[in-house]
């Protein structure tokens, strides 16, 4: 028997929020050097949810809010070997490639600021991620004004020249 259901992850605001799925206790220690030293700037909280032994929820970060919010959705979620990294004051464009280097991270789930949804399914050996829900559904297709705006915000940015 499988039984599904759908955990609204907590982001609060200016954050951002990368979910993925690990292999090995020492993720949390790698992750942490990780985004410390790729974003110095950064504020940051992240959970890692064990999957044998004492089955912990393992936590680390710079931010004490960041770090307890982090523990709370890697605590919903359930799942094991599922990591939860709340970002602020840089994006997740600023960290993915590191935290993809990480020997342990097998999965980046999802990376956003968006309202997000973990479809989860549960076992009798426990819990897993089946997919993510990332903000909202498309309302139509870009116009050339819309293309205009996105050029020029890639700009502001200083991801575009």
């Amino acid at each position: 028997m499988i039984e599904m259901q759908a955990v609204r992850m907590e982001v609060p605001a200016d954050t951002n929020i990368i979910v993925g799925q690990s292999h090995f206790i020492k993720t949390v220690e790698d992750l942490y050097e990780a985004v410390a030293t790729t974003a110095p700037q950064a504020k940051f909280g992240l959970a890692f949810n064990e999957s044998s032994g004492a089955c912990l929820t393992r936590a680390e970060g710079n931010d004490q809010t960041l770090r307890n919010t982090a523990v709370r959705n890697a605590q919903a979620l359930g799942c094991g070997h599922a990591f939860v990294l709340l970002l602020q004051n840089a994006y997740p464009i600023n960290v993915l490639n590191t935290i993809r280097n990480v020997p342990e991270v097998c999965s980046i789930f999802c990376a956003t600021a968006n309202p997000v949804e973990i479809i989860v399914a549960q076992t009798e050996q426990g819990r897993g991620v089946l997919g993510v829900i990332d903000g909202s559904s498309p309302k139509g297709v870009e116009s050339q004004s819309d293309v205009a705006e996105r050029h020029d915000l890639l700009r502001r940015f200083g991801y575009k020249r």
